[in-house]
């Protein structure tokens, strides 16, 4: 291995240790009963390493794996998609909360999330996680205006799902 090839790798190995936390998240909220959390991001980490050489810096390393860990979980789900009819969201790790109730809510939360449009649910994780409509706007590929109209239709969507 030449000292060029060295670099890279221990710079690659250095942003994923920082950014693990991000790709384990991603890759839980697509996990599905047939798809597990640990190939998704087996998957996720191969494109990363793939595409680590052509980032360029136009946008932060935060944003960059988003998209890339994005593409690369929903490219495995449609993948799978065609060899079987129902994609559900499943072991999504809740953390210990201080109530039941808000377990609950947050259980009903995902169990909605998971009835949704694959796009959607990235947008919704996206917002979920607080970014500004800016980021999702450049890691989606979608306008600013384009990401709040799309939320809040979800968001509409949700309300109506958490009726039912």
């Amino acid at each position: 291995m030449n000292q060029h090839d060295r670099l890279l790798t221990e710079d690659f190995i250095e942003m994923l240790s920082q950014n693990e936390a991000v790709v384990y998240k991603i890759c839980s909220f697509y996990a599905t009963q047939t798809i597990s959390r640990d190939d998704l991001y087996q998957e996720t980490v191969l494109a990363l390493w793939k595409g680590y050489p052509k980032f360029r810096s136009e946008s932060s390393i935060t944003t960059w794996i988003w998209r890339i860990a994005l593409n690369c979980c929903i490219s495995v789900i449609r993948t799978e998609k065609k060899h079987q009819q129902n994609i559900s969201l499943t072991e999504v790790s809740i953390p210990l909360l201080e109530s039941e109730s808000m377990q609950q809510e947050i259980k009903e939360l995902y169990r909605c999330i998971a009835q949704l449009k694959t796009f959607d649910r990235t947008l919704i994780l996206l917002w979920l996680e607080e970014k500004p409509y800016q980021e999702i706007a450049e890691i989606t590929g979608l306008s600013v205006a384009n990401v709040g109209t799309r939320l809040k239709r979800i968001k509409t969507t949700l309300k109506i799902l958490s009726n039912q």
